[in-house]
């Protein structure tokens, strides 16, 4: 089918960041995608029959798209800041941190901690953490650091308590309470299976979560996340890149074949480079090689609300409790039981996880009939690996949603269930995917987000962070150096290899 400048295989978000970049430079670039649609993970849903709501169905909050990538391709986005952190139940109270309001959330830690010690230090804590944001997040679009380097950017304490020492470790010295202690080590363990007080894994999950765009700030994006992807579609195909879905890639070569099915047939391309927009485990396939398979280890649960559940701490606007992170279950210690008991291959008996509402902050993403008369729910479970759901991934998923479902209901007035629409067939609405069904559906070895697990974000042999060992290939996902999540980060950082 021709010959093109570069060939990018897969059209999610990171693909399509690499084929504006390079099309606006003057390359010829084609998009390949397995799918009727592009985007990947970061799409809008309709997944409830004949309920106008358009889900974040998979990725739903942005914090690591750098600004810089919004405004070289100019895209048009809205992405709202939310006023509150996060509420994290706690007996008949909760601790509210309010962005908003420094004394409500003073009271708030009182009420929780019985004292202003872990008020303080979490305030210190998190003024380490977005110094290390401010200095280290421009690095993410440039040629990698060395680690000395980024020992000297970010500073003696934060070099040993961020990168050397293990975060559970170091939050059980920084944090007296549990309660308190879990909140921080959650962002450690999002799409992560790692024990905290010992694996340094979880410290690369938690510097990608508390660094996106020199702030840490989660954002939401008005439209859903197809509207961001949808942004970087449009900027790709205006810049000139041809865009083909349905387009399965069958093959990939050194030298920069691309062999890809359709319905019409087997056919082949070839790129001066190839991107690759797929998970590295992909990629080994595709190259004849017998791949490493990673490991996801999360629950996704998304459902839509008549109304919004009550809370145990009356004195708590709900609307204000779940616009933030809703912590469920996710002390320092619960979190400890669930790994503990994922390990032994066992479905935790109070899985720990967080819910947020997106139609709080963003009621566009539902129809006109039912704004005000609906809300979104949109559930990440920790501690939830793969292995637990590959032997019969119906019935396990079945036993980790109502495990699930018993956990938000354990920490809320009433129980969750009674509060969910119902479908104009009467079904309620609610849908959970694990790890195997992302494996199946979208295309991930093991389920995993990040396509393998986080690396860390510098390396003594420089580059780009996206080389492989073909000269003619380069990463351009979640699975680059510094990629993961939804930001654009490999998409740069591989058209950058080729342009500089």
């Amino acid at each position: 089918m021709g010959s093109y400048d570069v060939v990018v295989a897969g059209g999610g978000h990171n693909g399509l960041v690499a084929a504006a970049y390079l099309a606006r430079a003057g390359r010829r670039v084609l998009v390949l995608e397995r799918l009727g649609y592009v985007g990947g993970l970061a799409i809008s849903a309709r997944p409830f029959p004949g309920v106008d709501v358009r889900l974040s169905r998979y990725s739903y909050l942005v914090s690591l798209l750098p600004t810089e990538i919004v405004r070289d391709l100019g895209l048009r986005l809205d992405l709202r800041r939310r006023r509150y952190s996060s509420y994290t139940p706690h007996g008949d109270t909760g601790l509210l941190v309010d962005d908003g309001d420094e004394g409500a959330t003073a009271a708030s830690f009182r009420a929780v901690t019985g004292g202003d010690a872990d008020r303080r230090a979490w305030e210190e804590f998190y003024g380490l953490t977005a110094k290390v944001a401010r200095v280290l997040a421009p690095t993410l679009l440039e040629p990698l650091r060395t680690p000395a380097e980024i020992e000297r950017l970010v500073g003696a304490e934060a070099w040993r308590d961020l990168f050397q020492r293990p975060i559970g470790q170091v939050v059980d010295e920084r944090f007296g309470d549990d309660t308190v202690r879990g909140v921080v080590l959650t962002d450690a363990l999002i799409g992560t299976f790692a024990d905290p007080a010992t694996d340094l894994l979880a410290n690369r999950c938690f510097l990608y979560h508390v660094i996106g765009d020199g702030t840490g700030d989660w954002n939401v994006p008005v439209g859903g996340m197809g509207a961001v992807s949808g942004a970087l579609e449009t900027a790709a195909r205006q810049a000139g890149a041809e865009i083909r879905t349905g387009a399965e890639i069958i093959g990939i070569s050194p030298s920069g074949e691309v062999a890809f099915r359709t319905d019409d047939g087997e056919h082949t391309v070839t790129g001066r480079h190839v991107l690759v927009n797929l998970p590295p485990a992909v990629l080994d396939r595709l190259l004849g090689a017998t791949p490493e398979v990673p490991e996801g280890a999360q629950l996704k649960v998304n459902m839509v609300l008549s109304r919004l559940p009550q809370l145990k701490d009356a004195s708590v606007d709900p609307r204000a409790a779940f616009s933030g992170t809703f912590h469920i279950n996710e002390s320092r210690d619960q979190l400890a039981m669930a790994h503990a008991q994922a390990a032994r291959g066992q479905i935790p008996d109070l899985p720990p996880a967080e819910v947020y509402c997106h139609s709080l902050t963003d009621p566009s993403i539902l129809g006109p009939e039912l704004r005000g008369r609906a809300e979104t729910l949109t559930l990440f479970g920790l501690h939830m690996p793969a292995r637990l759901f590959r032997e019969n991934p119906d019935k396990a998923r079945a036993e980790a949603l109502k495990a699930t479902l018993a956990s938000i209901d354990s920490v809320l007035a009433e129980p969750i269930e009674g509060c969910l629409l119902r479908a104009p067939d009467g079904t309620p609405c609610i849908e959970a995917k694990s790890p195997v069904d992302l494996e199946n559906e979208a295309g991930l070895p093991g389920g995993h987000i990040f396509h393998r697990d986080l690396s860390w974000p510098y390396a003594e042999e420089g580059g780009w962070g996206v080389e492989t060992a073909h000269e003619r290939i380069l990463l351009c996902g979640a699975g680059a150096r510094r990629g993961g999540g939804v930001s654009g980060i490999g998409g740069h950082n591989a058209a950058m290899a080729l342009l500089t």
